[in-house]
């Protein structure tokens, strides 16, 4: 059984006098011990989707899902209390922006040793409590690569550099021993030296303490280092899921391939000036909308059956959602040559 199962998710949100849907029957699977990858550019609806997951949705907006799903239990039909109990010890979330996910007035010591579950601590008098986690505190700083843990551990958010603060949400987000981590673009804005490190131990923590992680990210060449399936989102809609190495080799949908595609090469042969590949248009808004498949107006593939929204169909545990998958183009103009 999946940790997390997602089965056509649909968010319509209130943009200021009518209801337009965010999130169009969107699905994904995160198994335990998996490094599920969310890929899709700006504006595709990622931390729309996180958000659906750990609760974080206004009252007024209206969500439904086919399924929603935490180890069999239904999401949706929880209370508030229940889902803060899962996301408190099972389910953890390390945000786009961490130092706005901090306490402002708080020392990050007593953020994070606030943080540690009292189960995880020994029997005993308050001092030997409160000994205790402070070593907690500084063992799991250390393990996330922060330096000189007793100086940062008595600043305050505002003191601390942006890479600093992504490493102490981690360390946050780990100190509950969670069974899912999902990492909503942890590597934004890094400098390359911190970002390999971020996703070594993401990867470490994966292998060494099986934990589950779904990795939100539009950035490839992370996703390819270290991800073990990926699931392409584009304009709120699900397009393309399956195994990285399998996608890469063979994508099926137009706008994974331009996706793919669209990542820089390093190859020393490489022309000076070449052109970076990149589909017309841009993605549209959420108050215009295309019906059907929302790639539609920049496929190249398009034609009339695409104002209909496509069905998801399955190849060898590859999933896509085209009228027109590559795999057919190919056999259709081998027919036409013949």
């Amino acid at each position: 059984m999946a940790l997390l199962d997602v089965k056509n998710l649909t968010l319509e949100i209130d943009t200021g006098g009518e209801f337009v849907k965010a999130l169009d029957k969107v699905s994904l699977m995160v198994e335990a011990g998996e490094i599920k990858a969310l890929v899709g550019e700006s504006g595709s609806g990622k931390s729309l989707i996180v958000r659906a997951i750990i609760g974080a949705i206004p009252d007024h907006w209206i969500i439904k899902a086919d399924r929603l799903t935490w180890k069999g239990q239904n999401l949706l039909a929880m209370s508030n209390e229940q889902r803060r109990v899962i996301m408190r010890r099972e389910i953890a979330v390390v945000f786009q922006d961490p130092t706005s996910s901090l306490d402002p007035s708080a020392t990050l010591r007593a953020q994070l040793e606030e943080s540690i579950p009292e189960e995880l601590l020994d029997k005993g008098m308050f001092w030997k409590r409160n000994k205790q986690r402070r070593e907690i505190a500084i063992g799991l700083m250390h393990k996330v690569g922060i330096k000189n843990q007793e100086s940062f551990m008595q600043r305050y958010p505002h003191e601390i550099p942006a890479d600093i603060a992504q490493k102490f949400m981690i360390a946050m987000a780990l100190v509950s021993e969670p069974e899912l981590l999902i990492a909503d673009d942890p590597t934004r804005s890094m400098e390359s030296t911190t970002k390999n490190q971020i996703l070594r131990l993401l990867s470490g923590l994966n292998e060494t303490k099986n934990l589950a992680i779904l990795f939100v990210s539009h950035d490839l060449l992370a996703i390819s280092s270290m991800a073990h399936t990926m699931t392409v989102l584009y304009c709120g809609q699900t397009v393309e899921s399956g195994r990285v190495k399998h996608l890469h080799r063979r994508p099926l949908h137009p706008y994974t391939k331009a996706l793919l595609d669209s990542a820089p090469s390093f190859q020393i042969n490489l022309p000076p000036k070449s052109h970076l590949v990149a589909l017309e248009g841009t993605i549209p808004t959420l108050q215009h909308l295309p019906i059907g498949c929302r790639l539609g107006p920049r496929c190249p593939n398009a034609r009339r059956e695409c104002v209909k929204v496509p069905e998801q169909r399955s190849i060898h545990h590859h999933s896509y959602s085209c009228h027109f998958p590559l795999h057919l183009l190919v056999e259709e103009k081998m027919e036409n040559k013949e």
